[in-house]
């Protein structure tokens, strides 16, 4: 009779801790997709000029990343000293680190919209909003597509593909922003243009980061799988 209460015990502590993890992930994982809403806010702020709304998405931001900083570290300690999903602790591990660049990514490129304050014309903006919300995006999908992976792994390569598609998409609206800048603004010097390049190209490297996740997911979901 002991040795059964004791087993039912070990059960609810296995699920409790179980329910913890899967907590800790999907609180990290939200932080993930917080920091995309609050990298196209940064950038909207800056374009018009909001500057309150912008250094509250600066200290925002910030306060995110020490948070999934935060986070991953417990989930770390779940994997390791609770033995959590030993198979494929390192996959997650990888993975969790690739998804707290997309924070550290977004963080940064608001960060040198401050420090660097670039002067981004008029006739551009439209364009830099629109190449910032298709980068997002991508991250955007790939969360889902994390999100899935844990809960139902035989859903993440539909998700997967959107990151692709948002992926390329970017590649295609910072091409069309750059060949504006350089071919059809003859008033700005060549350091401006340089330095407009400079920030698309840091726009458009949060969708890259975002594939590189999405690879990285693709393998493991089939590793689940099979």
């Amino acid at each position: 009779m002991w040795d059964k209460i004791q087993k039912n015990m070990s059960k609810i502590s296995f699920f409790a801790k179980t329910n913890k993890f899967i907590e800790l992930i999907d609180a990290f994982l939200n932080r993930v997709d917080q920091s995309m809403l609050l990298f196209q806010e940064g950038v909207a702020n800056y374009l018009y000029n909001n500057a309150e709304s912008f250094n509250n998405n600066l200290t925002q931001l910030a306060e995110c990343e020490t948070e999934s900083d935060k986070i991953r570290r417990e989930i770390e300690i779940g994997l390791y000293m609770q033995s959590l999903m030993p198979q494929v602790r390192g996959d997650i591990m990888n993975l969790f680190g690739e998804l707290d660049n997309l924070i550290d990514l977004a963080k940064k490129n608001i960060f040198q919209f401050e420090v660097e304050s670039p002067h981004i014309p008029a006739e551009l903006i439209t364009d830099f909003i629109r190449l910032t919300k298709v980068s997002a995006s991508a991250a955007e999908a790939v969360v889902s597509a994390a999100k899935s992976y844990f809960t139902e792994p035989a859903g993440v390569k539909e998700r997967i593909h959107r990151v692709y598609f948002y992926e390329k998409e970017a590649d295609v609206y910072a091409d069309i922003v750059r060949r504006k800048i350089f071919k059809e603004m003859p008033d700005l010097k060549l350091s401006e243009k340089f330095h407009l390049r400079y920030f698309t190209l840091h726009i458009e490297n949060i969708s890259d980061t975002a594939e590189k996740v999405a690879d990285l997911l693709s393998i493991m979901a089939i590793k689940r799988i099979v």
